[in-house]
């Protein structure tokens, strides 16, 4: 069974993230100027992006079948970007990406699910939500909400590659795209917990939805279009830049 609402907004997160993507290569690849790029509103755009793709993760994980096999798949495709950006462009390497964090949360979540079943939906969502937000500024060293600092971390948590990937970042540690484990694993299972809620209170059709064309299309090939659609801006920008930059 399709889920077409979720296609549709993983497909307006596709539209959202090529556009985003474009920008950020012809910006910082290819030297164009743009007054608003970097700004407050490109963070809140590429933010938007990043959290749609996790939270959407989440709540679908527990309609997949094959935990398993397409965690590991997710995981092997997050390592190949990792070979081939240090290979191909490794000013621009790509460790610990989005595809990685993905991957790592589907696997995590497995030996877990018995347990995250016996906790209120409601409840863990909430809690998870709160976690989010407690541990988002977990790479800069502290707990906190926005600039307010709770709690300074040690800084021999923020040392090699491990503490790296959990989100405790090495100071020499560098990637264009960087997920760690914490904060957004809470965010994963926010989504993981909306899913469970809307199961118990029987709102399943909230996500059912009916086809929606080109967005329904794009949201279920999402993955390959993540996989592909760089190197094809890439392509394109470096043809423009040739001819007409």
């Amino acid at each position: 069974m399709r889920y077409h609402t979720l296609d549709t907004l993983r497909g307006a997160n596709v539209i959202s993230m090529v556009c985003y993507h474009a920008i950020w290569d012809a910006v910082n690849m290819f030297h164009q100027r743009l007054f608003w790029f970097p700004s407050l509103f490109s963070f809140l755009w590429q933010q938007s992006i990043c959290i749609g793709f996790i939270l959407l993760s989440g709540l679908c994980w527990s309609m997949g079948h094959k935990k398993w096999k397409r965690g590991l798949l997710v995981f092997l495709f997050g390592i190949l970007i990792t070979v081939i950006t240090w290979a191909v462009m490794p000013q621009q390497r790509i460790l610990f990406g989005v595809l990685t964090l993905l991957g790592s949360c589907m696997l995590i979540l497995i030996p877990l699910e018995q347990k995250l079943k016996r906790i209120s939906p409601f409840l863990g969502g909430i809690v998870s939500l709160s976690l989010f937000i407690l541990f988002r500024n977990i790479n800069d060293g502290y707990l906190g909400i926005g600039s307010w600092i709770l709690v300074r971390l040690p800084k021999w948590l923020y040392r090699g590659m491990f503490s790296t990937y959990l989100g405790f970042k090495d100071p020499e540690f560098y990637s264009a795209d960087y997920f760690s484990i914490f904060p957004w694993i809470f965010l994963f299972l926010t989504g993981y917990f909306l899913y469970e809620m809307m199961r118990k209170k029987e709102k399943l059709w909230i996500v059912k939805g009916k086809e929606r064309g080109i967005l329904d299309v794009l949201g279920r090939y999402s993955l390959f279009i993540y996989l592909v659609h760089q190197p094809l801006i890439f392509g394109t920008l470096s043809i423009l830049d040739g001819h007409f930059f």
